[in-house]
């Protein structure tokens, strides 16, 4: 974008604003607005358990698995263009839900959604940064769209539940049709078509796209098969066996391929790899703690589930309102410190959970603020600092970089706190009256999981602070034949990658 058509003010790109907010809402909208119908869609569709698994499971694996190749190709045919038509299989797919029968069929719905949000999701962020020129309305920017997408997520099970007392639940999907139009519309005419100079030339790399697919999707299932299988199934332990082996051959494809999917290099940029690093942090104790502290509330102290909602309003208003600090905060600590405070105040709500939360709510309160105050700042700096940190022309895989590393660590939060429920609660967790004895081992077990998950993410908050430090602000460049991250001479820690 030139100098003489980049908008000085976000109110000169409202119309763009207004288009890629939408597409944010559609992504923390869907599954937290399906989510309470679920009951409901069981009954009217005969579906089983494991239907209702795959009705959010399928889209969230689709989602998690396409957002690389997806991102790859953004990069190279136009971002624009990817999101224009992912928008369109958006609607259409949501539009089918009205003619949806059976159980395969909404399963089939779901998966299209996933496949739409993979092509939109990505380039939001992308777009954003890329529709200003200076860091200060980047994040006044992402800070705006990501309050309307945060708006959604909490108001979601709230507009679904009044939703299904008068209307039929297909509606909940039908409710992406119009935010789809108004986010082609927007985009359509508030965001011009990419500059064919600035997109990647280099050809797809297909088997680095299905080694690197295979590994998110497998990744992403594999917690959950763990979580409905128990440690003794030799099914989860296959999974995320291949897992780890497509991953590892995903590595070496992307070293040796002349043009790769994902040139490694990149990652190993400092702001890249410390942004992802608290990103995957912060997405880690988040699935963690909303675990955790649902499972608190409603079965061991016995809430309904009004008012575990009611519980959960702390974070609720501090996601929402908390908006209007975050550009502020920046200015006045810098980009890297934003990040490394906001992911360690993640992490540290976790940590006071685990360790003081079984003596009472206001502690329980206290998690959740520091917690959502800090995912508010980390949702915002940390992408923009690995956009920041990547050339022009792969904004948009860094954009899918930055949301695999939320939901691959978000399945791993779940993964581990189930797994080490799973083994040290005896009988079922869901029965309505618990021994003492279980009463115990609940505690002694979300005690466990939450320190580890804590110690987790306290090693990757580490690791980002150092990786930050060792770089400087400068972008990677020179990398379309991708063999070395350029550091400034005399940068402290610069080395050739």
């Amino acid at each position: 974008m030139s100098e003489s058509t980049t908008p000085r003010t976000l109110r000169s790109a409202w119309i763009a604003l207004a288009g890629l907010s939408a597409v944010f809402l559609f992504e923390m909208l869907d599954n937290s607005i399906l989510n309470v119908a679920l009951p409901t869609i069981g009954r009217e569709l005969g579906a089983s358990t494991t239907s209702l698994q795959w009705v959010t499971g399928a889209y969230s694996v689709v989602f998690g698995g396409l957002m690389l190749v997806f991102g790859a190709v953004s990069d190279r045919v136009g971002r624009r263009r990817i999101m224009l038509i992912g928008l369109v299989l958006l609607a259409l797919s949501s539009l089918a839900t009205a003619f949806v029968s059976t159980a395969e069929q909404l399963i089939a719905v779901r998966v299209a959604m996933g496949v739409a949000a993979a092509m939109t999701t990505p380039g939001s962020l992308a777009l954003t940064f890329r529709l200003f020129d200076d860091d200060d309305r980047r994040v006044r920017a992402t800070t705006l769209i990501s309050t309307v997408g945060l708006v959604g997520l909490a108001l979601g099970p709230t507009i679904g539940g009044f939703v299904l007392a008068f209307a039929p639940w297909q509606v909940l999907l039908l409710i992406n049709v119009p935010v789809a139009v108004l986010a082609f519309v927007g985009i359509r005419l508030g965001v011009a078509a990419d500059d064919r100079a600035g997109l990647h030339r280099d050809p797809v790399d297909v088997p680095g796209a299905l080694l690197g697919t295979a590994t998110v999707a497998l990744a992403l299932i594999s917690p959950t098969l763990f979580v409905e299988e128990g440690t003794g199934s030799w099914l989860p332990w296959a999974t995320a066996a291949v897992a780890l082996g497509t991953g590892f051959g995903f590595v070496w494809r992307e070293r040796t391929a002349a043009h790769p999917l994902l040139a490694l290099p990149l990652i190993a940029h400092p702001l890249v790899s410390s942004g992802l690093a608290f990103r995957a942090a912060a997405g880690l104790a988040t699935a963690g703690l909303g675990y955790l502290t649902t499972l608190q509330l409603q079965l061991d102290w016995g809430w309904t589930p009004v008012q575990s909602a009611l519980g959960m309003l702390p974070q609720v208003v501090v996601l929402i309102a908390g908006g209007a600090f975050v550009p502020w905060f920046v200015r006045r600590v810098g980009f890297r410190r934003a990040a490394w405070i906001s992911a360690t105040a993640v992490v540290s709500g976790l940590a006071v959970f685990a360790a003081l939360g079984h003596l009472g709510y206001p502690l329980i309160a206290l998690a959740l603020i520091l917690t959502a105050a800090g995912m508010r700042v980390v949702g915002v700096v940390a992408g923009t600092n690995v956009l920041r940190g990547l050339p022009e022309n792969r904004t948009t895989i860094g954009a899918a970089l930055i949301d695999t590393a939320s939901e691959v660590t978000s399945g791993v939060g779940i993964a581990v706190t189930g797994t080490i429920l799973a083994g040290m609660f005896t009988g079922s967790i869901a029965t309505s009256h618990w021994s003492a004895e279980q009463t115990e081992q609940f505690g002694a077990a979300t005690t466990v999981a939450g320190l580890t998950l804590t110690l987790i993410g306290a090693g990757l908050v580490a690791f980002g602070f150092v990786r930050g430090r060792h770089g400087a602000d400068t972008p990677a460049t020179g990398l379309d034949t991708p063999t070395a991250v350029p550091t400034p001479a005399g940068t402290p820690g610069s080395t050739a990658t």
